[in-house]
């Protein structure tokens, strides 16, 4: 008899910080699966063992682990810290993407590395998408406003899922394309300034 493949997981989430644990849970709350991969194995075990019992919830061993348990077109969420880190582990993560995969940096980059990064993937027939996150750690866990920009078409394939985890108003989900190229980090920056 042999053993049934446990079902993909329809994004995943690369860091393991405040707000990307609570970004996953949140996404897994909404009723999709969400695979879990942090560069330090002991907080992806923690993660899974606090949340144990739960089906939703993917812990990858390995970056290759977390990209194969992925369903197409893949989608990636980023939630580790700008900088270095961010070309680092894209520099890892890239050469394990198809053409039509999704990469969304959620953390706080500059927006002129958001708009240079977005040019190397594109290369790579890889979506890349700057998206600003707002409300802090509550707001992830329970409902925040984002700010995605990059490839209309990359949005569209986001949406309900950004949909279904954005803060709500009266006026409907907190979450809106707001343009091409690094146009959500953009915003976030004056967003942050005006904060």
């Amino acid at each position: 008899m042999t053993a049934v493949p446990a079902p993909l997981a329809e994004i995943g989430v690369i860091g393991l910080a405040v707000m990307g644990e609570n970004l996953a849970l949140n996404v897994a709350d909404n009723d999709y699966r969400v695979a879990v991969w942090n560069h330090t194995q002991s907080k992806v075990d923690k993660f899974i063992e606090r949340n144990a019992g739960r089906s939703d919830l993917i812990g990858a061993k390995s970056l290759e682990d977390f990209v194969a348990s992925l369903a197409s077109p893949r989608r990636v969420l980023l939630m580790i810290k700008a900088g270095g880190p961010v070309d680092e582990v894209l520099s890892q993560l890239t050469p394990l993407l198809a053409a039509g995969d999704i990469v969304i940096d959620g953390g706080n980059s500059f927006f002129r590395d958001t708009e240079r990064r977005g040019m190397t993937m594109r290369a790579a027939g890889i979506y890349f998408v700057g998206m600003g996150v707002s409300g802090g750690e509550e707001g992830a866990r329970h409902g925040p406003s984002l700010m995605p920009g990059g490839v209309r078409a990359a949005y569209d394939i986001l949406r309900p899922i950004l949909e279904s985890i954005s803060a709500k108003t009266d006026s409907g989900p907190c979450v809106t394309y707001v343009g091409p190229g690094a146009a959500g980090h953009y915003v976030k920056m004056i967003h942050n300034g005006i904060e």
